[in-house]
């Protein structure tokens, strides 16, 4: 059985090798495009499939890799089995301010604080938008 939303929520996913929550993230593998690499990476790592719906809101250069990370509020348009054999084990999904308290309690004030700040405000305007339709 797999279930539906239909606003913008927070997903953590459990790293079994580090032993903590984090963001789900990762590289473009081959030749896939960006919406591509975050799709895969949604369902590889949370058991997320995710719709249409991508708002990039926040990115940074790393000049020691010369490589980009770019954030993505996205909407989830259905949990499924968390594919076998991934450093991942499974999604735990939070309001954004029970996030932000959350990750100001571990880690501190901090970029990924910031990030999710940023990530509750757009979310909280997306979703007043769409129930103003």
């Amino acid at each position: 059985m797999c279930s539906r939303l239909t606003k913008w929520i927070l997903s953590f996913v459990w790293d079994k090798d580090e032993q903590g929550l984090t963001t789900i993230g990762g590289r473009l593998e081959g030749t896939e495009t960006i919406i591509e690499a975050l799709n895969r990476e949604a369902l590889e790592e949370a058991g997320l499939v995710l719709t249409n719906d991508h708002v990039p809101f926040a990115s940074w250069f790393w000049e020691s890799t010369n490589t980009y990370t770019i954030w993505f509020l996205s909407k989830v348009n259905k949990f499924v089995e968390m594919p076998k054999g991934f450093e991942k084990t499974g999604h735990v999904i939070m309001n954004f301010e029970t996030a932000i308290q959350m990750l100001l309690r571990i880690e501190g004030e901090g970029e990924r604080s910031k990030i999710i700040k940023k990530a509750g405000t757009l979310a909280s305007q997306l979703n007043e938008a769409g129930n103003s339709r």
